[in-house]
């Protein structure tokens, strides 16, 4: 297989590299919100995340999650999501859409208008 480590990619790149790779793989052992995992998603990307912190929260059923902790689990995970493509790639789609700027701002107004008297 071919994994390449890139380090720092400036964020008007990273557009085209989600949507050119096989699979995004985000094992973190601590995260206070999983944003790289719903930029993946959002360009098609399959994704695989830890079952740590926030991210199974965040992902829902849209991604493969697997313990940071287990390398096996984290193999396994990988040739899971490699295996399940396409249906990740549209969980992902939906699951990205909620996290939009113009669907929270249309929550917060409906808060807000149910909260009116």
């Amino acid at each position: 297989g071919r994994v390449r480590f890139l380090g720092f990619v400036p964020d008007d790149d990273l557009p085209a590299l989600y949507s050119h790779a096989a699979m995004f793989a985000y094992p973190s052992l601590y995260e206070g919100f999983g944003l790289p995992l719903l930029e993946a998603m959002a360009c098609g990307t399959p994704t695989l995340a830890s079952n740590a912190s926030c991210l199974p929260e965040v992902a829902a059923d849209a991604a493969v999650t697997v313990s940071p902790y287990d390398v096996d689990s984290i193999a396994e995970g990988l040739k899971h999501t490699l295996a399940n493509r396409d249906e990740l790639i549209k969980k992902g789609f939906a699951r990205a859409s909620q996290f939009k700027w113009a669907t929270a701002a249309r929550q917060l107004i409906d808060l807000y208008e149910s909260l009116a008297l």
